[in-house]
């Protein structure tokens, strides 16, 4: 496959394949708000995921929320690694289940605050924050990637 779309055998033998479109997503989110501003209506914005970069994945780590078994940890990883697909696959689980608890708490709709206005007001300030803190100014992803530039 090409593009975002990785294949998976979970530990019980289970194969899959997981498509993030990370690129794409990030695209969507951008041309929504342009289209908002130009009078035009954007429906099923809910539909969007959180996206599964390391800003946001990396937040999780950095948090503690999430971490690597020692068994799994290597020197640097591909997208196509387990452990990576692994971790953007409950990053957006978390950053959906982070997103629904933040509507609950503060009584708001899907259409009050989209997904989008979590990523941009919450997860990635608090994620390159944190990262500063933790990795320095330059902060680099709390997990060492191989990347062709076409994922993250």
């Amino acid at each position: 496959f090409k593009g975002d779309i990785w294949h998976y055998t979970s530990p019980s033998g289970r194969e899959d394949y997981f498509p993030f479109h990370k690129l794409s997503q990030w695209l969507s989110y951008s041309l929504v708000e342009i289209f908002q501003r130009a009078g035009k209506k954007v429906r099923d914005i809910d539909s969007l995921t959180g996206l599964a970069e390391y800003r946001n994945g990396g937040l999780f780590i950095d948090l503690q929320i999430l971490e690597l078994k020692k068994e799994h940890e290597k020197e640097a990883y591909l997208p196509s690694d387990p452990q990576i697909i692994e971790w953007r696959a409950l990053t957006i689980a978390l950053l959906d289940r982070l997103w629904q608890d933040s509507l609950s708490k503060f009584s708001l709709s899907q259409s009050q605050w989209p997904i989008a206005m979590l990523l941009e007001g919450a997860s990635w300030p608090s994620g390159r924050k944190i990262a500063r803190e933790l990795r320095g100014p330059k902060a680099p992803p709390p997990l060492k990637l191989i990347l062709e530039g076409n994922v993250f």
